[in-house]
């Protein structure tokens, strides 16, 4: 029986084998990746300071592209913005557009629900210990648990997004994905078996060492004004959503430099923060396959993984399903943005929009078997 798939490998890329079987589905073309660029060995040492300097600026710009308010700023300026969101919308178009083929390409299939925490249950606030979900966002997302394995997949400590969350039925990958626990509540569902004492920490050895840079990092940003060092366990964030933009170059060289003193650890750049992580190949499209595999769907044809997420972390996960050919990818953004996923949702109401009309499907789904 053929399977339908809503994911495609990128344009002018070549895509690794899938883990399960692809047959053609609905084309959203990917922008190709951008190439990077490459320093002689001849020019290096007369340009060591300079290209300094250049990379410094270049991740200020980053920072700046991360940050809503200056992406809001751009859309304005931009003379083709309408133009190019339209196209941007062609290629990953409303997720709640789109339902009824979402729907339409698990029939057969077990969906599975993979979802992001912070800007796709919760908004976005200054405070990240403030980014609570609403009761009727919670109530979406035990809806949704009722009827499909539901797994929050966070760059958060475990802990802490099972705090926000409160939903003991659901399974939490933290660390962004590299402490992963099952379901603490008992479960009627026909998964409940593979739940049972399911535990992953793939970078127990690095825990002292976070620790280390965790206590470094807050020592030496506490002179920039605004910036909040957060221990998530397997990872270290640095917020920089309440700094002066003008402090920004400063707080990324004082990161980088602490940076400098680890080289098991790497940084990346999520929105408007810095991800101190192990240099382990692990991340939450690993913690994906990890949870479906756990769930007894490795390399499984009748599986539907579905995928909602915000952040620049989340397109490791988006990259697995299209090189599976397997899964939706569903991006939260209000404004145009590289990434993996096929469609898109603008907003945390969406997002519950979404799930509730998923759970609703399936309730009817479940109605007309009865009769």
């Amino acid at each position: 029986m053929a399977q339908t798939t809503v994911v495609v490998p990128e344009v002018g890329m070549t895509a690794a084998a899938p883990t399960a079987c692809s047959c053609p589905g609905s084309l959203f073309p990917y922008p190709p990746p951008r190439a990077g660029m490459a320093v002689s060995r001849k020019c290096l040492r007369a340009a060591q300071a300079e290209l300094g300097a250049g990379m410094l600026s270049g991740l200020v710009e980053s920072m700046r592209a991360s940050s809503p308010t200056h992406a809001r700023a751009a859309a304005a300026l931009s003379a083709g913005v309408d133009d190019e969101h339209a196209a941007w919308m062609a290629r990953h178009p409303s997720a709640l557009g789109k339902f009824e083929e979402i729907v339409a390409a698990s029939k057969g299939k077990q969906i599975v629900m993979f979802l992001d925490y912070d800007g796709t249950l919760s908004p976005i606030v200054d405070d990240p210990d403030a980014a609570f979900m609403s009761e009727t966002m919670r109530m979406a997302v035990r809806s949704v648990a009722k009827h499909f394995p539901t797994a929050i997949v966070s760059g958060r400590c475990r802990d802490k997004v099972f705090d926000f969350v409160k939903l003991a039925e659901l399974y939490y990958a933290g660390s962004h994905g590299m402490d992963i626990k099952g379901p603490a509540k008992s479960s009627k569902s026909k998964f409940a078996p593979q739940a049972k004492g399911v535990l992953f920490q793939p970078a127990s050895e690095f825990l002292p060492m976070i620790e280390e840079v965790h206590q470094r990092l807050i020592e030496e940003t506490k002179h920039v004004a605004g910036a909040k060092v957060e221990n998530n366990k397997f990872c270290v964030s640095v917020h920089f959503r309440c700094v002066d933009e003008k402090s920004w170059g400063a707080l990324a060289e004082t990161v980088k430099g602490v940076m400098r003193e680890y080289p098991k650890l790497r940084m990346s750049q999520g929105r408007m923060v810095f991800e101190v992580r192990p240099t382990i190949k692990w991340d939450k499209g690993k913690a994906l396959e990890f949870l479906l595999e756990s769930l007894g769907f490795a390399d499984c044809p009748n599986v539907l993984p579905v995928y909602i997420g915000d952040d620049r972390t989340d397109e490791d996960a988006f990259k697995v399903l299209r090189r599976r050919g397997q899964g939706v990818g569903i991006l939260v953004s209000k404004h145009p943005k590289d990434t993996s996923a096929s469609f898109s949702l603008q907003e945390p109401a969406e997002v519950m929009e979404f799930l509730l009309r998923l759970v609703e499907w399936k309730q009817l789904s479940k109605a007309r078997l009865r009769l």
